[in-house]
């Protein structure tokens, strides 16, 4: 067992994890963040993906201690005070989702994509959302609302 102390959606946490505990597992089972998925257990999917200060990671691939230290956001941490992130409210608007269990990581995926170029072509979309699996869509209604989150969000400061 070790002691790790990190600051998940803006709350600080200092918890004892088994070495073996995947960083997926602690935010789902000790933190009750159920809306991080496990898809794969092998990074693969991208239903995991989560911010580890500040830039998209999958947190399937890594050991809870590793993030000792770390700023994380989760899904739920996008929309603080229940107000809905703009990809969160493009997803809706452009039905960007379907059963909607990659959602959590296609969004947080495009969160740190347009926190880096906020302006992306439907190329450059299409390139950031590779390592991310939907098994439900084309793929063409997330593109559109990653694109109308850019546009409705457009000289806004992340």
């Amino acid at each position: 067992m070790s002691t790790i102390t990190v600051t998940v959606n803006g709350k600080s946490y200092t918890k004892e994890v088994e070495g073996r505990t995947l960083l997926v597992h602690f935010l789902r089972d000790t933190l009750g963040l159920t809306g991080t998925h496990v898809g794969c257990d092998t990074s693969s999917c991208g239903a995991c993906t989560i911010h580890l200060d500040g830039r998209a990671v999958k947190s399937c691939s890594m050991l809870a201690a590793q993030a000792d230290g770390s700023i994380l956001t989760t899904i739920e941490g996008l929309a603080p005070g229940g107000e809905l992130h703009p990809l969160q409210v493009a997803f809706n608007d452009e039905h960007g989702l379907q059963c909607g269990f990659c959602t959590p990581g296609m969004i947080m995926t495009a969160a740190d994509l347009l926190s880096q170029n906020p302006n992306p072509t439907e190329r450059e979309i299409r390139e950031g959302l590779e390592g991310n699996i939907c098994r439900c869509t084309g793929y063409h209604n997330i593109v559109r609302a990653i694109q109308l989150a850019a546009e409705r969000t457009a000289g806004v400061p992340a």
